[in-house]
């Protein structure tokens, strides 16, 4: 489904120096299947999901969704085919939850019946009440906001959904039930999902696969028992030490 091929990205930096975002990056991740992205702050994580949708470009390689490069895709109609949810929601906070969750569906140009119907389902699949529709995100909670975002990601039943971080900067109860809905959701709706975190056993927990980005490059993909069993290198074996909690 996404294939990133030979990708390095260079951004601007002091004194006129180019820094590198990502390094000759290689990344296969096939249909239906959730692949966490994990690493250190500016090791590139970011990044490689802007890539996907356009929000970022390539400086060298190619990214290819479904066999097709997106660089020779038009980025709206892109973007419209992948969700995408981020740490704190990204709401707008003028507008209702059902608004936010249905304005890609006004946007495609859907009847406001239809939009109605599909905000409803999007709301109860994530475990909120009807209630909630008429609400601003101001008075919602910040595990509800993320719930919202969610719903809002799957309004037009993307075949990819990218989700930087969305549970980070939730307490840990919250973030443990959110966990526990979306792999619900996971089993339900069997999206294509890159899910990048900071939390190496929140990664193990959600993905079939985990991919473990350093200095701008994918250093191993793999399931717990391949990184247990098999790592790579010093650094890998280092970073499960110090990350991972026995169990």
């Amino acid at each position: 489904m996404i294939r990133l091929e030979h990708v390095s990205k260079l951004f601007p930096g002091r004194d006129g120096e180019e820094v590198h975002a990502l390094r000759d990056l290689d990344l296969e991740v096939a249909d239906g299947e959730t692949v966490c992205l994990i690493g250190p702050s500016g090791c590139g994580k970011t990044t490689t999901l802007r890539l996907m949708n356009r929000l970022a470009e390539p400086t060298t390689g190619r990214v290819l969704v479904d066999g097709e490069d997106v660089a020779e895709l038009d980025p709206i109609r892109l973007r419209r085919r992948m969700g995408y949810v981020i740490q704190t929601g990204g709401l707008f906070p003028h507008l209702t939850v059902a608004a936010n969750v249905g304005l890609l569906c006004r946007l495609e140009g859907w009847p406001p019946a239809r939009t109605q119907e599909r905000v409803a389902e999007l709301l109860e699949r994530v475990h909120l009440a009807p209630d909630h529709a008429s609400r601003y995100p101001r008075e919602l909670s910040g595990g509800q906001r993320q719930r919202v975002g969610v719903a809002r990601a799957l309004a037009l039943d993307p075949e990819i959904v990218l989700m930087d971080e969305p549970f980070g900067a939730l307490d840990p109860i919250t973030r443990s039930q959110l966990q526990d809905e979306f792999l619900e959701l996971k089993r339900d709706v069997k999206k294509t999902v890159v899910f990048v975190t900071h939390d190496l056993e929140e990664a193990f927990a959600l993905g079939d696969r985990v991919g473990l980005v350093a200095d701008g490059k994918v250093v191993q993909l793999g399931t717990l028992e391949d990184f247990r069993h098999s790592p790579r290198t010093d650094y890998v074996e280092r970073f499960l030490e110090k990350h991972l909690h026995a169990s």
